[in-house]
C-alpha cells in the first residue's frame, strides 16, 4: 500500500480530509472457511477532497494486482444490472448507428453481462477485464475478452493492430484505476476520432446528500463530479458532449466523450456543472459535514439492531457486498448481532465476510432460518432484493434499510 500526497488528477498538493474510517480490511477479500483463524491485512481508508479540480479520492492504494486478479463480483447475479446494461446497449446502438463493421471496446467487462448484448446483435466486440477468473466466464458466453489492466500500452498495442473503436464502455471502473491519466490516455488512442466513450459513475453529489458513505472501500479510489470529470479527460483531448442521470447504484451519470474536433456539447453538460457550482461541490464547504452525519447514522443503525437483540430477536444481513463490509466495519456490526450474511452469488456462499468473519450462506436462508429483522446491505438493489423475498416479508420478516437513514420494511413494500 502506498499513501498519496497529491491529488490523483490534477497533482495538486492540497488535499483536505473529508472522512476517516480506520484502519479496515479489504471489503471484497473474502475469507475460505479453513482461513478463519488466520489474520486479516488492514489498511486505513481516507477520504480526502482537492480544491483544485473538486476531485474527492482516499489517500491510499492497495496494488491493484491484489485487488482485482481473482474477483468474486460478476455482475450477471443481479436483474437489475443486467437490464441496466441491455438498455445501455441499445442506446449506443441506435444513437451510433452500430453495425457488423463497427467495434464496441468495454474496460472492465467482467463476465461479459453487457457486452453480450451486442453480439446478440452481431456488433463486434472486445471486452478488457484483468480477473482473470472473470474474464475465462466471458470467453466461454462467447464475448471476446483480455485478461488485462486496460491502460495506454493495451491501447496502443489494439491500435497498431487496427482495432480502433467506435465506442468504449467504462462502467464504475474509473473509480477503481490507480492511473487514471494512462486510462485516459488509452481511451483517446483506441477510439476513433469520431467516436464516443460511455462512462459511468456514481455522482458524488448523491454520495454526499444521500450518505452514500459505505461506497467508500479501496478499490473505489475515486468519487466523482462532472467537474473531476472534465478536469481528467480535458488533459487527454477529450470533451464531454453529454451527460444523463441514471437511477442505478443510487444515483449514477453517464458522460459522453468525444475527441475535441469531434464533440458538440449539448445544453446538459453546462447545466450539471453550473448545479454543481450551486450546490458548492467545488468547494470544501459541502464536504465539511459529511463525518458527523455518518457517525449519527451508525449510532441510529446499531441502535436499532441492539434493541432488537436485546429483545430476543434473531437477525441477520443481506448481501455480501464490498459497500456491506464497509458498513459493517465502521460500525463494528458483527457477530454479537448478526448470525449470518445471505447472498444470491453461488461464488460468494460458503465463504466468510471480511473483518467480521460472518458466514455467507444461499439467499433462500431467509425463509428457512426466519430471521426477525435482516440488515439489507446492498441497499441499492432494494427493490429487487423485496421481490425476490416475498415469502419472507409475507412470512413476517423485515429488512431494516441503513441508506440515507434507518428505516425498516416489511409487507407493505409488495403491495
Amino acid at each position: 500500500m502506498r499513501r498519496i500526497t497529491a491529488c490523483r488528477v490534477c497533482g495538486g498538493g492540497e488535499l483536505a480530509t473529508v472522512l476517516a474510517l480506520g484502519e479496515v480490511p479489504l471489503a471484497n477479500a473474502l475469507l475460505a472457511p479453513g482461513d478463519a483463524d488466520l489474520p486479516e491485512p488492514r489498511f486505513p481508508l481516507t477520504l480526502a477532497f482537492c480544491p483544485s479540480c473538486s476531485l474527492v479520492q482516499i489517500l491510499e492504494t492497495v496494488d491493484p494486482e491484489e485487488l482485482f486478479r481473482h474477483y468474486l463480483y460478476f455482475s450477471s447475479f443481479s436483474e437489475t444490472m443486467l437490464r441496466h446494461a441491455r438498455e445501455e446497449a441499445e442506446t449506443l446502438a441506435a444513437r451510433e448507428s452500430l453495425g457488423a463493421r463497427s467495434l464496441v471496446v468495454e474496460i472492465a467487462s467482467n463476465d461479459g453481462y453487457l457486452l453480450r448484448n451486442f453480439v446478440e446483435r452481431g456488433i463486434p466486440v472486445l471486452g478488457v477485464e484483468p480477473a482473470r477468473n472473470i474474464a475465462a466466464v466471458a470467453e466461454g458466453r462467447g464475448v471476446a475478452t483480455l485478461a488485462e489492466f486496460f491502460g495506454a500500452a493495451v491501447a496502443r498495442r489494439l491500435a497498431a493492430e487496427g482495432r480502433h473503436a467506435d465506442v468504449v464502455i467504462a462502467n464504475n471502473v474509473l473509480a477503481h484505476v490507480a492511473d487514471l491519466h494512462g486510462v485516459a490516455e488509452g481511451i483517446a488512442t483506441v477510439l476513433k476520432p469520431g467516436g464516443v466513450a460511455a462512462i459511468e459513475f456514481p455522482w458524488l453529489g448523491t454520495m454526499i446528500e444521500a450518505l452514500e458513505f459505505d461506497t467508500i472501500y479501496h478499490e473505489h479510489l475515486c468519487y466523482f463530479s462532472l467537474h473531476a470529470i472534465t478536469a481528467l479527460f480535458d488533459r487527454h483531448g477529450l470533451v464531454v458532449e453529454d451527460v444523463e442521470r441514471h437511477a442505478i447504484h443510487g444515483g449514477s451519470l453517464r458522460v459522453y466523450l468525444r475527441p475535441g474536433g469531434a464533440a458538440r456539447p449539448r445544453p446538459s453538460v453546462g447545466a450539471l456543472l453550473d448545479e454543481e457550482r450551486r450546490r458548492g461541490m467545488t468547494t470544501l464547504a459541502y464536504y465539511a459535514d459529511f463525518a458527523r452525519r455518518v457517525r449519527a447514522l451508525g449510532e441510529a443503525l446499531t441502535g436499532e439492531l441492539r434493541r432488537r437483540k436485546s429483545a430476543g430477536q434473531r437477525l441477520a444481513a443481506y448481501g455480501a457486498s464490498a459497500k456491506g463490509s464497509t458498513l459493517m466495519s465502521a460500525f463494528g456490526i458483527g457477530g454479537d448481532l448478526l448470525d449470518f450474511v445471505a447472498d444470491r452469488s453461488t461464488v460468494k456462499q460458503g465463504r466468510l465476510t471480511p473483518g467480521n468473519r460472518l458466514p455467507i450462506v444461499p439467499a433462500e436462508a431467509l425463509v428457512e432460518r426466519r430471521p426477525d429483522a435482516t440488515l439489507l446491505l446492498t441497499w441499492n438493489f432494494a427493490d429487487e432484493i423485496f421481490r425476490q423475498q416475498r415469502a419472507y416479508l409475507e412470512a413476517g420478516g423485515v429488512f431494516v434499510v441503513p441508506v440515507p437513514e434507518v428505516r425498516v420494511v416489511g409487507k407493505e413494500v409488495l403491495a
